[in-house]
């Protein structure tokens, strides 16, 4: 019987301080998030310095919490992964920072793990049966990347977007109509109470990459036709402007995601990254996918949103590949998948 391998797990790449403890890379013993939305809801977005601050006051806590969640110590723990990039660069270096103290100290071995494809592994967590390779749609505040997954480890991204990320677009339109900070959900929420099909807003192609995203033009649009309305003397349903944005934003990412995948010959897709917690978006992608016989694979919210389990699970398999960081691992703010 071969032994367990316990992965304590940190993640500080944006608002959210989390750690937490993933055995086998599939088994979650642990997972401690402290959120600062509410912080930033002040301010209509995050405030990097703010985050930094919050981060050094929370880390020690949140590592301490998940170790005793998992009913572990230290000493249990096999290897220490940590989100060093891409992220806001005072953020990650809080958790690069604590996970080098606790691994220079102990002689736990260190981990530096890719956000996004920390946020691909999350699709391991719950399905057990899901192995590479399929195609991923990562959609979050910062990327909407379309990866084929070649391997545990092993990517190749296909797709990505030309200006705003999908889950940028949501927090503008969100601004946009009122609804506040963070847009992705309260958008969700608003849309159940509109007609989808009210405003025909765009849904950009990009000539000379079918599987690139752009989401800028559909903003913008958005933004005239509040301006239209206001110029007008016509009052704006917010439920319709927020359920046809959302439609526009879901068939575009669902037919190029859909198209990779036949295109690629695969059987299997999945989501991740926080735009993959919406309602709608899980159900346009359960009603394609079963029409096209693909298997469809999607974290629950809780690790969707950035978490340490996520990381954890990559961070299991980077250790099998014999992946190891020195202590000269630095944050990367800006760095690209498959990236070393």
């Amino acid at each position: 019987m071969k032994e367990d391998v316990l992965i304590l797990a940190i993640e500080s790449s944006c608002d959210e301080t989390a750690a937490s403890v993933v055995k086998n890379g599939r088994e979650v013993l642990s997972n401690v998030i402290y959120s600062q939305i509410a912080l930033h809801t002040l301010y209509g977005g995050v405030v990097p310095e703010i985050a930094s601050r919050k981060h050094i006051e929370k880390i020690n806590q949140v590592i301490e919490q998940a170790l005793a969640d998992a009913n572990v110590t230290l000493k249990d723990i096999t290897a220490i992964a940590v989100t060093y990039g891409p992220g806001l660069v005072g953020a990650l270096l809080v958790g690069v920072s604590a996970a080098k103290a606790i691994s220079f100290a102990t002689g736990i071995p260190l981990i530096g793990v890719h956000h996004i494809e920390g946020h691909i592994s999350a699709n391991y967590i719950e399905n057990k049966e899901l192995e590479p390779p399929f195609v991923c749609l990562v959609a979050s505040g910062g990327h909407s990347h379309l990866v084929v997954v070649k391997d545990y480890g092993e990517y190749g991204i296909i797709g990505r977007t030309r200006d705003d990320a999908a889950g940028e677009a949501f927090d503008k339109v969100a601004r946009a109509i009122d609804l506040g900070y963070p847009g992705g959900p309260k958008i969700d929420k608003l849309a159940k109470e509109g007609n989808p099909n009210a405003i025909e807003f765009p849904r950009a192609k990009v000539g000379d990459n079918e599987y690139d995203f752009s989401f800028s033009g559909l903003k913008s649009a958005v933004l005239n036709y509040l301006n239209g309305c206001q110029m007008k003397g016509i009052p704006v349903n917010r439920a319709d402007v927020a359920a046809s944005f959302q439609k526009a934003v879901i068939d575009v990412l669902v037919e190029h995601s859909i198209h990779a995948v036949k295109a690629y010959g695969f059987k299997q897709f999945a989501i991740a990254g926080g735009v993959a917690s919406n309602s709608s978006l899980r159900g346009a992608f359960e009603e394609r996918c079963k029409k096209e016989g693909i298997a469809f694979y999607h974290p629950s919210p809780i690790f969707c949103t950035d978490n340490a389990a996520m990381i954890g699970a990559a961070g299991y398999y980077e250790y099998l590949r014999g992946v190891r960081s020195g202590y000269d691992l630095n944050a990367v703010p800006n760095l690209k998948l498959g990236e070393r």
